[in-house]
């Protein structure tokens, strides 16, 4: 589990595709300082299982479904890239609870310039806009952040001067795909209460056990 403060901006080295996965090496001195093999790396979000690692940078292999669903297999050498060691049980929860697990991929449609800080505007895919909500949590490329406004079939961020000094965020420009993941908790909700629907008793029926029920 993660939480989407990003720890650490990397640097890709390389990107060694084959015909249905990949093997990514990724500069990051502060993530590899204590990783070991076996050990998970979020990178741009995404959930990575380290393979191999010296002091300065680690390896992941890549996996077919996460090229497919997520914005990893655009990466070249000398990309940025967010990364953030899985967190303690010890650790403050200081963004939200982020799995790694990439729900969709967005697209930034703009960005506007504040005084101190950017609003960035971004697509949101069909299968996962139920999911988001004005003032509710959102992670982006890793980064654990709060969607300020909200259309029909997009989404907008600001953010602040630490994000976009230490995030890839703060150089996305418009046409760049990014990596989405929702909220945990709306997803298991709404999964808790379609199984509610689908196995409540109709007209009152005793439970199948034939126990009595009392109040």
């Amino acid at each position: 589990m993660f939480t989407g403060i990003v720890e650490e901006l990397g640097r890709v080295i390389k990107l060694d595709a084959a015909e249905t996965s990949a093997r990514l090496t990724v500069h990051g001195p502060l993530v590899a300082s204590d990783a070991v093999h076996g050990a998970s790396i979020a990178v741009n979000g995404v959930c990575l299982t380290v393979v191999d690692v010296d002091d300065t940078s680690f390896t992941v292999d890549v996996m077919q479904e996460t090229l497919r669903r997520s914005a990893i297999a655009h990466l070249t050498p000398d990309d940025p890239v967010n990364l953030e060691r899985a967190v303690k049980a010890s650790d403050r929860l200081g963004g939200h609870i982020v799995q790694g697990h990439v729900d969709g991929v967005g697209v930034v449609r703009s960005r506007t310039p504040g005084e101190r800080w950017d609003v960035v505007r971004f697509s949101l895919p069909e299968p996962v806009r139920r999911y988001v909500v004005e003032k509710g949590s959102i992670a982006i490329d890793g980064v654990s952040l709060t969607v300020s406004g909200l259309g029909s079939d997009w989404f907008e961020v600001s953010l602040i001067p630490t994000t976009l000094e230490l995030t890839t965020l703060g150089t996305r420009q418009p046409g760049e795909e990014v990596n989405l993941e929702v909220d945990v908790i709306a997803k298991y909700v709404e999964r808790l209460l379609d199984a509610g629907h689908s196995t409540a008793p109709a007209g009152g029926a005793a439970p199948a056990n034939g126990s009595e029920v009392r109040s």
